[in-house]
């Protein structure tokens, strides 16, 4: 979170989601990696498209999106949320603000975004089918399924300006670093079934709870569980990775404000004490003595763990 306060700007901040349609449920699912990455690229190409066009900004804007694939149901639903500054700087890195944000209350009209998203996605996806890299489920008709998709309303949705850097930030990190369902929504775990509290927001946001059975409710969480290594957070425009912190500060001097300070890297248990008072190095058996790392064991091959001498967990209190 920390890192990412560095490198925003003192400016306002829209946030935007992009959906896909369930339709496309199946096929994502079986081209995990390719789809993701098409919804990314769609995303930021229909911000980008419109934030270049004089007749909107005429400018590169701040663009962080995040990747999430579930709804309050644990149910498969891949969606993109997207912060973008409210202006961009142009070619001399001079801040212009957005010309008509104030007028409509958020980023684009709706109907401005959907048709660029859409079209796009839907015309790239058509490029990987006929190549061949996405695979189609048996007995799919995609003609006939691409002709429904581009007759059909996406969901773009546009939210009002967010308030201050700090709340942007803290958004992110919520988003960031959460998979499919938090702890406080589950209510009951049995041996055979786990009761959680999900929002329906088709009626009204109500609380309510759905109780699953274990196999059902695992089922529904693998499904959120990235390909090894894959990056669920993603940035453009001012923030793309090739000299992003040199762009950043020109942008600050432009503005004639103080560069950001460097960004001290606080170890992750003095962060816990000051922020939550918790010391996670004590006992929590006897809460006075503290536990030490002194040596690391990884699972082996050969039937026999590994052990690596110089750091793993030994208790010294009790």
């Amino acid at each position: 979170m920390e890192a990412r306060l560095s490198e925003l700007l003192p400016v306002k901040y829209f946030h935007t989601v992009f959906t896909l349609p369930a339709e496309l449920n199946s096929l994502v699912m079986g081209n995990r990696k390719l789809l993701f990455k098409l919804l990314f690229d769609s995303a930021s190409y229909c911000l980008l498209k419109l934030c270049n066009d004089p007749k909107w900004l005429g400018a590169m804007p701040s663009i962080t999106a995040v990747l999430h694939t579930w709804g309050q149901q644990l149910s498969f639903h891949p969606h993109v949320h997207c912060i973008v500054s409210g202006g961009g700087v142009n070619k001399q890195n001079r801040w212009h603000e957005m010309k008509k944000s104030a007028k409509y209350g958020y980023l684009f009209p709706y109907d401005v975004m959907e048709p660029v998203y859409k079209g796009y996605f839907l015309e790239q996806l058509n490029k990987l089918i006929i190549s061949g890299k996405v695979c189609l489920p048996q007995a799919s008709d995609w003609k006939q399924l691409k002709d429904e998709l581009y007759k059909q309303r996406w969901i773009v949705y546009a939210k009002q300006p967010m308030g201050s850097v700090s709340q942007v930030v803290e958004y992110l990190g919520r988003y960031a670093h959460k998979v499919a369902i938090s702890n406080y929504r589950i209510l009951e775990v049995s041996p055979t079934h786990v009761r959680f509290q999900y929002k329906d927001y088709k009626d009204g946001k109500r609380s309510k709870s759905m109780l699953l059975s274990l196999d059902e409710f695992v089922r529904r969480f693998e499904q959120h569980i990235l390909p090894r290594g894959y990056v669920k957070m993603r940035h453009y425009g001012i923030l793309g990775n090739f000299r992003r912190k040199q762009r950043i500060n020109q942008i600050l001097k432009q503005m004639q404000l103080p560069l950001h300070p460097p960004v001290v890297k606080i170890p992750f248990h003095l962060r816990c004490l000051e922020k939550y008072g918790t010391d996670v190095f004590l006992c929590p058996a006897c809460k006075k003595g503290h536990l030490q790392l002194v040596r690391v064991v990884f699972p082996s091959s050969r039937g026999s763990p590994d052990i690596m001498p110089n750091n793993a967990f030994e208790d010294i209190s009790c």
